[in-house]
């Protein structure tokens, strides 16, 4: 993922809200939203690596990881998407885990993570130095930069998720799709400086990407239940941003598998 904003223990029937978009060469192959074959995983699936970019499980664990922006920093390591699948796969909790990782994170490509289940909810990453930091309640964001950065399109798909919230429409996920698919550009003055030059700022800054090699792959929208009844819905798009389909599923410990 590239641009990410979630409410956490916040609003009155989802325990956890989560709005992003993936960002990724068109040349990647991927697999759309769906419930995996031979792990109990629900979500989009990098068949270069194996991972997954964005996933959920039926008992209400949510997992999510970006890269950091850093053209100096050389991507050496494990693949950023395992850490998603071995969380997911795995038997301990996010604050466990979080502990687990954080003597390993080093050995991973730059990465931010995002881990949640039915207690807890913890930040992770590994630039400039390893770390983990529990998620307070309230709406939070994450891009490719570090935990709550405020570049200007995560604060605008913040404040837009917290409106949403206000409205009460708990089961109308357009507002937040529109918000995902907002293409304005931040003015220079407010756009952050990661090294890759002017013109690619103003590019990247906008909420969807849209480009011929590069661009916008998939905006994800989450809701986990306190009831235990969840949802994952995903739009997926191709080159120049050319939309290629949605699908939304619910899951959950009582969900059906399809």
């Amino acid at each position: 993922m590239c641009l990410i904003a979630f409410a956490w223990q916040v609003h009155p029937r989802w325990r956890l809200v989560l709005a992003g978009n993936r960002d990724e060469s068109h040349a990647r192959p991927s697999a759309e939203l769906a419930r995996w074959d031979d792990l109990p995983i629900v979500g989009g699936r990098d068949l270069e690596a194996g991972g997954t970019w964005l996933g959920v499980t039926d008992t209400g664990r949510c997992c999510v990881v970006t890269n950091v922006r850093d053209p100096r920093d050389p991507q050496i390591g494990a693949s950023r998407g395992l850490l998603a699948t071995d969380y997911l796969t795995g038997a301990a909790d996010a604050t466990a885990h979080a502990q687990h990782l954080l003597a390993q994170a080093a050995g991973y490509r730059p990465f931010n993570l995002l881990t949640f289940d039915a207690q807890a909810a913890f930040y992770l990453g590994n630039r400039p130095e390893a770390r983990a930091q529990a998620v307070t309640p309230g709406v939070h964001g994450l891009s490719n930069a570090d935990f709550n950065t405020p570049w200007p399109k995560t604060r605008a798909l913040m404040a837009r998720l917290a409106t949403w919230i206000e409205a009460g429409d708990a089961d109308d996920f357009a507002p937040l799709f529109a918000a995902l698919a907002d293409e304005r550009q931040a003015p220079d003055a407010e756009l952050p400086d990661t090294g890759i030059g002017l013109e690619r700022e103003r590019w990247l800054s906008a909420a969807f990407i849209r480009g011929a090699d590069y661009g916008t792959r998939a905006s994800t929208v989450v809701a986990i239940g306190h009831d235990g009844q969840h949802v994952i819905a995903e739009r997926r798009f191709g080159p120049e941003g050319r939309f290629l389909g949605e699908s939304r599923l619910p899951f959950g410990e009582h969900a059906v598998p399809g």
